[in-house]
């Protein structure tokens, strides 16, 4: 049967976010078979333009979708205890080197089945949804076995399918040193180069590679292993970089054509000029900056001065950021590293996409994907102001109205 086209969406008299800026005047926004096919002026609307459409909203701010490109939303456990602990003055690093950190959401996720870490990871990323996300990448991290790190991303890839969100996938085995290698980090890149990659690759279970390059994880020499394997199976590269230490990760995934470099606090001018060479995006995760109380701020000057893109994520995850609020992130972003709102919003959608590798993503433009968000506020601006749950007043994927209060 020959395809027939669904009836349309019809939005009046919005405040449009494109994904990099707010338009001068109200808009009128039309849907059509999961892409924006019109966006005119309201003043200068005529109904004729859309004669099959339904009126779905008046007045309000839209923006798109929001794009959450750094999350860990796939794990077993927590790790309030080690928030504790924290508190009462260990470091992350100390942590880590005493068997706690990721090592023990490993062992917790190990133990898991899919069916656990599904049940586990949904309410999860119906709090993203229900704070207007459409598009989340998933990475693994918490298995560091080969069937263990595949078992991750088979539930990643199901949460796509049981949710109305587009989920990126990203094999994360470069995470930490598992304790069944202790002493042989060598040994465990040759795991991740020579079976983890080429098995998540034949499965199709992951959309993009990362690693951890930090001098509790692993070298830059190490990470360029990845990097490669990565390369000869076809996948995308990404990499957490300069969290605690300038190991010159970011210039080196630039280097390799990386999507984007994440954290980036200790990132400094050579690297930030390698990514701008290179249009590697500058990912920022003030979650994992509040949480772990940090004081070293990313180079925002020195992005700005170099037009690097910068995304924001939540980075959701059990130890550094377990926050499941992307909003929140707007006015993180802003009150501690001194974004713009426009700034900020522009992260999560417009560079956000870019970090992902999806350049149709994250912006409301003719025949962009009809993942839109439209918010009860009077301006862009107050998405990053405040901090206030209920906002969402419609969230649209794919063309199709999946929340709405």
């Amino acid at each position: 049967m020959p395809h027939l086209p669904q009836p349309g969406l019809l939005w009046r008299d919005v405040t449009v976010f494109d994904g990099l800026a707010v338009l001068p005047e109200p808009m009128a926004v039309l849907v059509e078979d999961g892409r924006v096919t019109g966006l005119w002026p309201d003043s200068a609307f005529d109904p004729h333009q859309a004669p099959r459409a339904t009126e779905a909203g008046r007045g309000g701010v839209m923006t798109p979708g929001l794009v959450d490109c750094h999350t860990h939303l796939v794990f077993a456990g927590q790790r309030a205890d080690e928030f504790e602990r924290r508190l009462e003055g260990a470091s992350y690093a100390e942590i880590a080197q005493a068997g706690g950190g990721i090592i023990s959401t490993v062992r917790a996720t190990r133990a898991a089945s899919e069916a656990q870490l599904l049940d586990q990871a949904l309410p999860r990323l119906e709090a993203l949804m229900a704070d207007g996300v459409t598009t989340v990448e998933i990475k693994s991290g918490y298995g560091l076995t080969v069937a263990d790190e595949l078992k991750m991303l088979r539930v990643a890839r199901r949460l796509g399918k049981e949710a109305p969100v587009r989920v990126v996938t990203t094999l994360l085995g470069a995470h930490a040193l598992p304790p069944e290698f202790a002493g042989n980090s060598d040994g465990y890149i040759d795991l991740v180069c020579e079976a983890m990659i080429p098995a998540a690759a034949e499965e199709g279970l992951a959309d993009a590679v990362d690693v951890f390059c930090e001098n509790i994880a692993f070298t830059p020499a190490q990470c360029e292993r990845v990097f490669q394997a990565a390369q000869r199976h076809g996948l995308g590269i990404k990499v957490h970089a300069e969290q605690l230490s300038n190991q010159g990760a970011s210039a080196l995934g630039a280097r390799y054509g990386a999507m984007s470099a994440d954290h980036i606090e200790w990132l400094d001018e050579d690297g930030v000029r390698a990514m701008a060479e290179a249009g590697t995006v500058a990912t920022l995760l003030p979650g994992a900056f509040h949480t772990l109380r940090e004081t070293r701020l990313p180079p925002i000057e020195l992005l700005r001065k170099y037009q690097v893109p910068m995304a924001l994520a939540s980075d959701a995850n059990p130890g550094t950021s377990p926050i499941c609020f992307p909003t929140l992130m707007l006015n993180l972003a802003c009150t501690l590293f001194r974004l713009t709102p426009r700034e900020a919003l522009a992260g999560m959608t417009r560079h956000a996409a870019l970090a992902l590798g999806l350049p149709d993503a994250g912006r409301i433009a003719v025949g962009s994907p009809a993942d839109l968000c439209l918010w009860s506020v009077q301006q862009p601006a107050e998405l990053a102001y405040a901090v206030q749950p209920g906002r969402l007043r419609q969230r649209v994927f794919n063309g199709v109205v999946t929340h709405e209060q």
